[in-house]
């Protein structure tokens, strides 16, 4: 019997009439979350196999995870980030039965029905960023039963979430508050003005961001006017983050700020504490120790991993059990055993609001299917300030063509706007390498002058 279900049902017993979700100007108990999963189990008992979800943020995202879970079904969690071309092959890789939010409100008025029994585990599928052009399949299952034994009964935290709940980070919190039997603030979209209102009106005491909505809140207007003394934990993850931003962190929300360092196919991997950085301001750039069930080491620059919150491993492929995983980003270690990110072995760029690896490969295939781009070449370029990453394409055409019309092509060829190159330039012709490849080092020199890391 699962015990992360087990203990997922239990809480939702416990919890009665307390509020579990605060969305959409309404709220949701913990019992009638309860009765919302019992409709939904009962939609569900027709499907066979995997069940695709593919929604906005809405609790009936993760209470669906739940149903099909209860059912004995793998989940297969479509991230909002996706182009189009990996929502499509993630769903016939799996051969998964695709529910979108049409189909969860259809589901949410079933009648009622209770499971006799527990399935033995549960297993979430998540894809990956794409980083090779096309998506890995990512399969957890130990973790589940992981964060049961670690997540204990508490109901004293109101946890914001603005991450979408079909990536790894919005999921897990949320999952990790049913099982502590706290309050969820959860939006639909991210926007500072909201985020910095709802943590003093429902006195938020945990949330979760990346640096990328962490410098709008930093930057928002209302935040000097906005009571943020309920605040006891800010999470910092998804992309590295600068020193200049954490320092700034720190100074406005206090000794309650930590940044962590994982991967979706391994979430929890390093994590440095607001005490460490106060303490050591020299560690404003690392990331963290290792945490306990961890290993890391690096290898050829690479850092490699091993460990307790390691993914199952890639669908259709032998799990990956004992094996290190290379994790695509270049590091070291202090003496002290601090790990510092200075750039990353493969073409990927970690862009946008959720932090989302693009690869480079994928945005040039779709820049070379305009009928006026004879060659293209993507990578990144530091942000205004250097802060995050942008997308930059350098384009060769054969004909008349805009920056507008490139990106537009872009954006409808691939689905996401974090795929769409922010600027553009237009040359002859692209320098080439000793063995013929282009010279994106050479391309990409120019944009990183003064800078201390190839990462922003």
């Amino acid at each position: 019997m699962s015990l992360f279900l087990s203990r997922i049902m239990a809480a939702l017993d416990h919890g009665g009439d307390t509020v579990l979700f605060h969305h959409d100007d309404t709220t949701m108990t913990h019992r009638q979350a309860a009765e919302l999963l019992s409709r939904l189990y009962h939609g569900l008992s027709g499907t066979r196999g995997t069940v695709a979800i593919d929604a906005g943020n809405r609790p009936e995202v993760v209470l669906t995870q739940l149903a099909a879970q209860l059912r004995g079904a793998e989940v297969l969690l479509i991230a909002a980030s996706a182009g189009r071309p990996a929502r499509a092959a993630a769903v016939e890789t799996t051969g998964a039965t695709l529910l979108t939010d049409a189909e969860l409100t259809t589901l949410a008025a079933s009648p009622l029905s209770t499971p006799d029994t527990l399935p033995s585990g549960v297993t979430t599928i998540f894809p990956s960023g794409g980083t090779t052009g096309t998506p890995k399949l990512i399969r957890h299952r130990g973790i589940y039963d992981g964060m049961a034994h670690i997540f204990r009964p508490d109901g004293t935290r109101t946890v914001l979430v603005t991450a979408p709940l079909t990536h790894m980070t919005g999921n897990a919190a949320v999952l990790g508050a049913l099982l502590c039997g706290d309050t969820v603030v959860l939006h639909r979209k991210f926007d500072a003005s909201a985020v910095l209102a709802d943590i003093e009106r429902l006195r938020v005491t945990s949330l979760s961001l990346t640096p990328a909505r962490l410098a709008a809140i930093l930057d928002s207007p209302s935040l000097p006017h906005t009571d943020l003394s309920s605040v006891r934990q800010l999470s910092l993850g998804a992309a590295p983050l600068s020193p200049r931003r954490l320092d700034e962190a720190l100074s406005v929300f206090g000794p309650v700020v930590g940044q962590g360092y994982g991967l979706t196919e391994a979430p929890m991997i390093a994590g440095i504490s607001a005490d460490e950085v106060l303490e050591r301001p020299e560690l404003l750039g690392s990331v963290g120790r290792i945490v306990p069930g961890m290993e890391a080491r690096t290898a050829e620059g690479e850092v490699i991993v091993r460990g307790l919150s390691m993914m199952e491993g890639y669908h259709g492929k032998p799990p990956i059990a004992d094996g290190w995983l290379p994790t695509g980003d270049l590091g070291h270690f202090d003496e002290d055993g601090y790990l510092f990110l200075h750039g990353r072995s493969g073409d990927v760029i970690v862009t946008g609001e959720h932090g989302t690896k693009v690869a480079s490969t994928t945005v040039e295939n779709a820049l070379l299917s305009h009928p006026r781009v004879r060659n293209a070449a993507v990578f990144a370029i530091p942000g205004p300030g250097g802060e995050g990453e942008l997308l930059h394409a350098a384009v060769v055409a054969n004909g008349p063509a805009t920056v507008d019309d490139l990106r537009t092509h872009v954006r409808e060829t691939l689905g996401g706007e974090h795929f769409v190159p922010a600027t553009v330039d237009f040359a002859d012709s692209l320098p080439l390498t000793a063995v013929g490849k282009v010279d994106k080092a050479l391309l990409r020199s120019p944009f990183w002058l003064g800078h201390p890391r190839n990462i922003a």
